[in-house]
Formats: structure tokens, sequence, C-alpha cells
């Protein structure tokens, strides 16, 4: 499912190249994909960042995008094994920005793998204090969230970090870990999500913020209706379409 205009070659490869390929095992097809809603949000994007408008909050210096990238694997320093692979990945002037796109998924009660024992290697330098101690936390089961997957943000987080200090096309650049996060009122199913439910999902993102606000990787989370809102008052008439477009196929 697609909106009309969009590369679709380009994105289509994306997913080709990714894990899981969730084109071709039909999931596209749903108009409450999560992976649609990240595809048609950003895919417009591909092969011309220059074009693609500011993320709020993000500083004008450091715009337009240098590359934008759908189901990005962040490599690992080792060989084998699972490597994180981020909705979206820009690159800035200044700035790698790994967006994890979420929809449904907060309010499911199944949450991703433990981290394996690799995770302890002792690679991860002496500016990801707080992320390495939240990683025992949750290993220990001394910290909890119900409706974030931490382990997989703190994986994602170690993917970025990683991808700055060791890939020469992003050398030096700063690490920025972005939960992008729709607001549904039901499941799936017809089950109705409470307001509360989205009150506590906010509130273990702030909590999950200040536990690794000093790190090297920068989180920071945003909904999808702040997002298509500032793109929506864009003085770009194609970038305020595009993003009303969103809005309406996907009421995220």
């Amino acid at each position: 499912m697609f909106l009309p205009g969009l590369p679709i070659a380009l994105i289509r490869a994306c997913y080709a190249a990714a894990p899981g390929n969730e084109i071709a095992t039909g999931k596209f097809d749903n108009r409450r994909s999560s992976a649609a809603l990240a595809a048609n949000t950003f895919g417009k994007y591909l092969g011309r960042p220059q074009d693609m408008p500011r993320l709020p909050a993000e500083p004008g210096d450091d715009w337009p995008a240098c590359q934008v990238q759908l189901e990005a694997t962040l490599r690992f320093p080792w060989p084998g094994g699972r490597h994180p692979c981020l909705d979206v990945l820009i690159t800035t002037a200044h700035r790698v920005i790994g967006i994890e796109s979420k929809r449904f998924e907060p309010f499911r009660s199944t949450r991703g793998p433990r981290l394996s024992d690799a995770y302890w290697r002792p690679l991860w330098g002496s500016h990801m204090k707080a992320f390495e101690e939240l990683r025992d936390r949750l290993r220990d089961a001394d910290e909890t969230y119900h409706y974030i997957d931490a382990t997989e943000l703190v994986r994602h987080a170690f993917g970025l970090r990683t991808m700055v200090h060791r890939d020469p096309r992003r050398r030096g650049l700063a690490p920025v870990l972005l939960y992008l996060y729709a607001e549904p009122s039901n499941t799936p199913d017809g089950r109705t999500i409470a307001p509360e439910a989205h009150e506590a999902h906010r509130a273990e993102l702030a909590k999950f913020a200040r536990t690794v606000r000093d790190d090297e990787v920068t989180f920071c989370f945003l909904s999808y209706r702040e997002l298509l809102d500032a793109w929506a008052a864009d003085s770009d008439p194609d970038v305020a379409c595009h993003a009303a477009a969103v809005m309406r196929l996907f009421a995220p």
C-alpha cells in the first residue's frame, strides 16, 4: 500500500534487502501496517534527501539531510548473530538520526529477545555508562517497562554508537536515537486503547530519556502527529500535501 507519487521501486529495494522483507510477506497490503506507515512517511525522500523537511526540534543549521534510508541494519563489531535494524536512518552534516517507528506495538504484551552475552563485551566506550547500567538492570529484572521495549532501544543505541565510530562515512557524527510513535485509538482487532495507556507510554519514554540523557547517544521521542502537523505547516506545498495524505490514509 503506497501513496501516489512515491518511489516504489526504491522502497521495495530497501525492504527486499532487509531481514523479514515485510513487503513480500504481504504486511504492506494492510493500512494498519506499522512498516507501511514508516515507509510512506519517509520513503518519498529516498534518492532526494535534500527535499525532506526538517524534523521538529532538529536544529536548522543541521539541515538539509544528506541521506535517507529505510530498514537500515546497524552492524556490531563482531561477526554473526543478530544486528539491529532501524526503520529509518537519516544522515545530516552533523548527526546520524536512527528512527525506531512504533504504531500498535506498545500496546501488545510481546517483547523482543533478551540481549546475548556479546552485549557485555567492553566495546561501548566511556560515554555509554547509563545505557550499560540500564542494560544490566533490564537483564536482572531490577527495572521494567510495560509499553516500550527498553532492551530493543539499548540495542539500537549500541548499534548507532558503533556506526559513528566504525563507519568511515559517518565517523565523528553525533548519534541520535529517535522513537517515533503513533497514538491509535484502537488495536487492529478493535480493542479500545484507553487514554491512560497513551499517558503511561509517554511517561515511560520520558523516564527512559532521563535515564540516558548524559550518554553519547542522544535519545528523544516524537509522535507521528507532531511530525505530520509540523510538515503540514511547511511552506512547501508538496511537503504539506504529503503530510496530509499520510494522515488521511493512516490516521496515526
